[in-house]
């Protein structure tokens, strides 16, 4: 399992494979449909060989584990910003309704400066590893841990609950003993959480699913409706990819909208974009470039976004450093979940990569403790032996 872990591909064109193969078993697909599914899954079978024969991997786990990050410059700096990204939940809370307990709908309002306020707020999973890495005291761990977990609940954000247990499930097993096996029964718990929270969340969000029009096959039919949420949103982004992409369909204003801010909305919902089901509006992370440049745009996407992961990768190969390490869980989120919705081509992505790049050089320009003890070493040697003037 830890040598699958170190594969930049079982980060993107496996999850690509295994949505696609979803896809296949729940619907009966429509004459057409099959060829857009079959396009996504034969780039991902791509990206997994081309990713076998470079031999491109990620440091052993060994190093991870091996490196401090308590007490380091980074950890302080990092500390400072899980501050800053607390208030802001905090914030998101005290100042808009609380959609767990007041409305459920109102996760989707952001009037009033509430997506000023959620940009931040929205790096809250960055607070569990910040506080398995980087804190010794375990109050204030379990406190970044909690919050991290707890805010995405209460804003039925389903998203966020996904990138706080993966990212908090990669830390585990990233920092794991290699002499001991892998804690199974902790990933499991934490999936079985998110698996939970989603089937509830979205129940609560978007109710009942008698009300999806999509050819769902007897076997969907059949299954626990908890089954039911996670297989429609799974492979309803491959769905709609190979719906769109049957029918042809060309509109290049929601990539614009993706990529550069302020230039429009990226809601799919209530356009004139052809959907077989208007309420399920998800796509995969390719769908706005199959819409804006055909098949080549979106396997070009994929390309590209395979080439990002492995900048990333490469990064964490130099140094297993914190922001690094930030870094590559961000991206490889991204291409894990990039059957389901545009995460990686937007511009909050790339601004916290780079914002994470700020900050690492940052925490470079700060004293080291180290330093700044020997320096005041140094200092009381040179006073000991400085000659007393009269």
């Amino acid at each position: 399992m830890r040598k699958i872990l170190r594969l930049p591909s079982f980060y993107l064109g496996i999850p690509i494979l295994l949505t696609c193969g979803l896809t296949l078993l729940t619907y009966d697909l429509p004459a057409g449909y099959t060829e857009g599914i079959f396009v996504l899954a034969a780039t991902a079978m791509a990206v997994v060989v081309f990713d076998a024969w470079t031999g491109v991997r990620i440091p052993p786990i060994a190093r991870f584990r091996s490196h401090r990050y308590v007490g380091t410059r980074e950890a302080f700096v990092a500390l400072a910003f899980s501050a800053v990204i607390v208030v802001f939940c905090v914030l998101d809370i005290a100042l808009f309704p609380i959609p767990l307990f007041d409305n459920p709908s109102s996760y989707a309002t952001m009037e009033g400066g509430r997506e000023h306020i959620r940009h931040i707020s929205n790096l809250c999973w960055i607070l569990p590893p910040v506080g398995m890495l980087c804190v010794r005291s375990r109050w204030l761990r379990n406190l970044l841990i909690v919050i991290g977990l707890i805010f995405p609940v209460v804003v039925i954000d389903r998203n966020r609950i996904f990138a706080t247990l993966y990212s908090f499930a990669l830390v585990i097993l990233f920092r794991r003993d290699t002499a001991k096996p892998l804690p199974w029964k902790t990933i499991i718990f934490l999936a079985l959480i998110g698996a939970t929270a989603f089937s509830v969340l979205g129940t609560l969000r978007s109710g009942t699913l008698d009300t999806v029009a999509l050819p769902f096959n007897r076997a969907y039919h059949a299954a626990p409706q908890g089954v039911k949420w996670l297989l429609l949103y799974m492979s309803a982004g491959p769905y709609n990819f190979g719906a769109l992409f049957a029918k042809h369909y060309s509109n290049a204003s929601f990539l614009i909208n993706q990529l550069v801010p302020l230039s429009g909305s990226v809601a799919t919902a209530g356009t004139d974009i052809p959907l077989d089901a208007s309420n399920i509006n998800v796509g995969t992370e390719f769908l706005p470039f199959l819409m804006a440049a055909g098949p080549a745009g979106a396997v070009i996407s994929v390309v590209v976004l395979y080439a990002m992961l492995l900048w990333s990768v490469r990064l964490l190969r130099r140094n297993v450093s914190l922001f690094h390490l930030l870094i590559f869980l961000r991206m490889s989120y991204v291409c894990v979940m990039s059957p389901f919705a545009p995460q990686a081509y937007t511009w909050s992505n790339l601004s916290f990569i780079a914002l994470c790049l700020l900050l690492q050089v940052l925490a470079a320009c700060l004293p080291s403790r180290n330093a700044s003890q020997t320096h005041v070493a140094h200092g009381l040697a040179s006073s000991t032996h400085r000659p007393f003037l009269r």
